[in-house]
């Protein structure tokens, strides 16, 4: 018991971290898709620093864990955890959106080291993870694919469509994990089109359905480790219900913040805060 809770501290000194990071390039540019990154921190930390097989010196190793980020516009999330990972040199921070840099605002695998897939168009990730599955089926591989999706996205017909195919070919080495902070450009994700009741639709579909508090370490965990050794032949989604801007309380209250506007001075004020509830 002393271990597991030594374990989700440091998972959330991670997600923490990861927050920071992405405050600090969201300042370089003076915008971002922070809201997101900041909800989704504490799934990234338990990804990257208890559920996926990776090295962080080699991107490219065969037998690693593929982590693809279907919605490309949370790459400043990515890069975060990525940093703080040590994938990425925490020196590229400042670079974020620059020209010439590693990092561009929506992720692009051609430039950015452990970037998987380059995403932007929502609804064409899982497509990609299912033949990426059975690609590494076909070798005898033992790496799974964690594909990263929104809420949006299950509004996208191709997005069903994978899921229809991943379970016909009982690709349980897939494990979908959606971030569902029920929020679109255009207002709440729910009135731009209504997805509920996600667990039923999704088991409908042929597979496992776990759907957990995306901003609870402990569950997460739990979720993570039951979705890779679940034992079953289905491919596997953990559905994230997660709070926009988590950790800055002035953030999290904007009623739109899909694309936040943070003025210049406030950006020093949200690194605080975020610093504050950690002292």
């Amino acid at each position: 018991m002393e271990s597991k809770q030594t374990d989700l501290q440091m998972l959330g000194h991670h997600a923490y971290k990861i927050r920071r990071n992405a405050l600090k390039m969201g300042q370089v540019q003076g915008q971002g898709y922070i809201a997101q990154a900041l909800g989704f921190s504490d799934v990234l930390s338990v990804c990257y620093f208890h559920a996926l097989n990776y090295r962080a010196d080699d991107p490219e190793w065969e037998e690693r864990d593929r982590l693809y980020l279907s919605i490309g516009h949370y790459a400043i999330a990515l890069y975060a955890v990525m940093i703080e990972a040590g994938i990425l040199p925490e020196n590229e921070l400042e670079t974020y959106g620059c020209d010439d840099s590693r990092m561009p605002m929506s992720g692009m695998a051609a430039y950015t080291p452990g970037m998987e897939i380059t995403g932007g168009s929502l609804g064409h990730g899982l497509g990609i993870a299912v033949g990426a599955a059975l690609g590494l089926k076909r070798k005898q591989s033992g790496a799974f694919i964690y594909n990263l999706l929104s809420d949006g996205e299950l509004g996208e017909g191709s997005t069903w469509e994978a899921a229809m195919s991943a379970a016909h070919h009982r690709l349980d080495n897939i494990i979908a994990v959606v971030d569902f902070n029920n929020q679109q450009a255009d207002g709440p994700s729910q009135e731009m089109l209504w997805s509920e009741p996600l667990e039923e639709k999704w088991q409908a579909f042929g597979w496992h359905v776990q759907r957990v508090d995306g901003n609870n370490l402990a569950e997460l965990v739990a979720a993570f480790d039951t979705a890779r050794n679940t034992g079953t032949d289905q491919p596997r989604v953990i559905i994230c219900n997660t709070k926009m801007a988590k950790g800055v309380p002035f953030l999290e209250q904007r009623e739109r913040n899909h694309f936040l506007r943070v003025e210049a001075d406030e950006w020093d004020k949200a690194i605080q805060i975020l610093d504050a509830g950690r002292a």
